[in-house]
């Protein structure tokens, strides 16, 4: 964003001098001012492409562009004339804001490149994925890599990509505390702590805070940390705010601003912020929105696309669970952006507690979780049998209060936690081969959350045999589906959940068949927790479904709405794609609990009401229907008619099941 007659003093000296040894010609082009005028929003690869057409020499430069708007209208014209003018003034204005610079005789900065990573990171970070961020992973030696082929957690804190222009403000004396924000954030560079004012004595005079809005709360403060440096600018959560300035409709609690001039302020806040202890758990009520956002997230900071559907509720999940948590994942973009080395989201608390992820393949991902599982409780029953064997150096209240705690409870988890830290302790001065058998199983004695986690190319296609093998197990097992409604990894692919009258790739004349009910599949076993969740329709019920699968002693899914770019959406309204889905009756919301049934209660619960507007008007909101509505109307027109149907059958079916008695309820598959 720098002019040309300024940029070079802007430049570290390293890179001053490494331009003037090598005698190369500098232009710079402030691409994302091109972007937003000319209405491409944060896109700049047709501004790009174009600026090295016109300066590489590869064709002659009027041939260039012409070539390049030939290519947009080829591309783009499904999408719209209005995509296609707009790329066709980008192309045009990128010239006009394409400068020289020219390069003095000697390096004139009096500072250098930062170093990759900050000199507080650990000194793995600094050893192996500092190098392996600069680009220069193949100068380490193999002595550097982890021979067991782990690698730690906490890592993607480090890598500040720094990529957004515009990032939220917040306004503490408009914002109402609700949560909304920090629960849809993709990237969790959202955070919230509540804390006695005298903390604040410490604090710069700049850090924003307000008075915690809940009663009973004196002299407590309320604030919300931005992490600046980890932002995409996404805007999510200033569609998620619902407070709006009284004094000015056009502002909210949250506002995107331009990023530099609050940027130095908001890294000395974040600082001070994370001096600031998290809230106990039990200090939160965090069976509502407004309790979670106080909740540590332990998955932070991923590398997924800007707006990411998917990531929140991956993020909630490490809320809820992290500290115990044992993820499977199935390859895909959740794998991608989960572990793709060197850093990785999934992190951990101050106690050094946190999730443990591995990366299974595509298809066996399901049957690799179950194993997590199977192995889980056999370390739990040698945990307890060895246990039982240190009576002669043991209490036997102790022993008992390790063995017989219901680990359902919060409370009692914590209080699991410290016993058996006691007990290691203890264990370490009992000179016994069981004894220190039994510190190698422990940690089991806490319970563990096992989780499965893959999108809808998973779930619904190539693992849908193992998915139904694990749920049909009837172990303890959670599954967590992205669903996406395509394959997003690998380019937009169709798959089982892809909705009839949409396009994809293999789908290019609309999916012909409806989307498969993996709800109901589910459901007719019977013994499985199922729900179906969407967090911009009803993010309260997608917490209650997470806590509800897992508080559940037996197999459960949780399939989550998750909106993607392949849908051809602008991405920050997300939420309001997700809560047209449900609103047109595509993706009711329900939730199937078996536990209800053996308690007297109606099982099959719809959370979402009657559709209220037709498929239609959810469908040709998003580009994936648009297009084959321009390409061929009158198949669209035949197939939209065919998904309304499916759509009517569907909830017709959902209703009775709703309103049959538990001792009348026959699941229907």
């Amino acid at each position: 964003p720098i002019a040309a007659d300024k940029v070079w003093d802007d430049l570290p000296n390293s890179a001053q001098q490494a331009m003037i040894d090598k005698k190369i010609k500098f232009y710079v082009i402030d691409a994302s001012s091109v972007a937003r005028e000319s209405g491409m929003g944060r896109r700049i690869n047709t501004i790009m492409q174009t600026c090295f057409f016109a300066l590489s020499g590869v064709l002659p430069r009027e041939e260039a562009i012409t070539q390049i708007k030939n290519a947009i209208e080829k591309t783009y014209s499904r999408k719209g004339q209005q995509i296609v003018q707009q790329n066709f003034k980008a192309v045009d204005a990128a010239l006009n804001y394409l400068h020289e610079v020219k390069i003095p005789h000697q390096a004139s900065a009096a500072f250098d490149l930062k170093p990759v990573v900050s000199a507080k990171a650990p000194a793995f970070v600094q050893e192996v994925t500092a190098p392996m961020l600069a680009g220069k992973g193949d100068e380490l030696p193999v002595s550097k890599i982890p021979v067991d082929g782990t690698y730690p957690s906490s890592t993607a804190k480090w890598e500040k990509r720094n990529i957004a222009d515009f990032v939220p403000l917040w306004q503490p004396q408009v914002c109402i505390q609700c949560g909304n924000c920090s629960f849809v954030c993709p990237h969790s560079v959202i955070r919230a702590k509540f804390f006695h004012e005298s903390i604040l004595e410490n604090a710069d005079k700049n850090f924003p805070t307000a008075p915690v809005s809940a009663r009973g709360f004196p002299e407590t403060r309320y604030t919300l940390q931005f992490y600046y440096e980890d932002c995409t600018g996404c805007e999510m959560c200033v569609e998620a705010c619902p407070a709006y300035d009284p004094n000015d409709r056009s502002k909210k609690a949250i506002n995107m601003t331009a990023k530099a001039p609050i940027l130095q302020q908001g890294i000395k806040n974040i600082e001070f912020f994370e001096s600031i202890p998290y809230n106990n758990r039990s200090s939160v009520d965090y069976s509502s929105v407004r309790g979670a956002q106080f909740l540590e997230p332990l998955f932070e900071f991923s590398g997924a696309c800007s707006g990411c559907g998917e990531t929140p509720y991956v993020r909630l999940l490490s809320q809820l669970f992290g500290p115990r948590l044992l993820v499977a994942n199935a390859t895909g973009c959740s794998s991608i952006y989960g572990g793709n080395l060197p850093a990785t989201p999934w992190s951990s608390n101050a106690e050094g507690q946190g999730p443990a992820w591995s990366n299974s393949l595509f298809e066996d991902n399901a049957e690799f979780g179950l194993g997590m599982r199977i192995a889980t409780d056999q370390h739990l029953h040698l945990a307890k049998e060895l246990l039982q064997q240190m009576t002669p150096y043991l209490q036997q209240d102790f022993i008992n209060s390790l063995m017989n705690t219901d680990l359902h409870v919060g409370s009692e988890l914590r209080a699991q936690r410290q016993r058996v830290q006691q007990l290691k302790e203890k264990l370490k001065n009992i000179d016994d081969p069981k004894a220190k058998e039994l510190l190698t199983v422990v940690d089991h004695l806490v319970r563990r959350s096992v989780w499965l986690i893959g999108g809808d190319g998973w779930a619904y296609d190539i693992g849908s045999s193992g998915l139904d093998h694990a749920l049909a197990s009837g172990r303890n097992i959670n599954v967590l589906v992205l669903d996406t409604e395509v394959y997003s990894n690998t380019g937009g692919q169709a798959s089982k959940a892809t909705p009839i009258a949409s396009v994809a790739k293999f789908a290019s004349a609309g999916k012909r068949i409806v989307k498969k009910d993996l709800a109901l599949q589910a459901i007719s076993y019977g013994n499985v927790y199922v729900a179906r969740v969407a967090m911009g329709a009803n993010p309260q019920q997608t917490l209650l479904a997470m806590r509800e699968a897992e508080e559940y002693n037996g197999p459960s899914i949780i399939l989550a709405y998750s909106h993607c770019i392949a849908h051809g959406i602008d991405m920050k309204k997300g939420l309001e794609h997700q809560d047209k889905a449900v609103a047109s009756g595509h993706w009711p919301l329900l939730r199937y609990n078996p536990a209800l049934r053996a308690a007297g209660k109606r099982p099959f619960i719809l959370d979402s009401p009657k559709p209220s507007i037709k498929l239609a008007e959810y469908a040709y909101s998003e580009q994936r229907f648009v297009q084959l509505q321009k390409s061929n109307p009158e198949e669209a027109r035949r197939l939209m008619e065919l998904a309304q149907e499916s759509v009517d059958l569907r909830w017709s079916t959902y209703e009775h099941m709703a309103e049959q008695e538990p001792s009348d309820f026959q699941p229907m598959g």
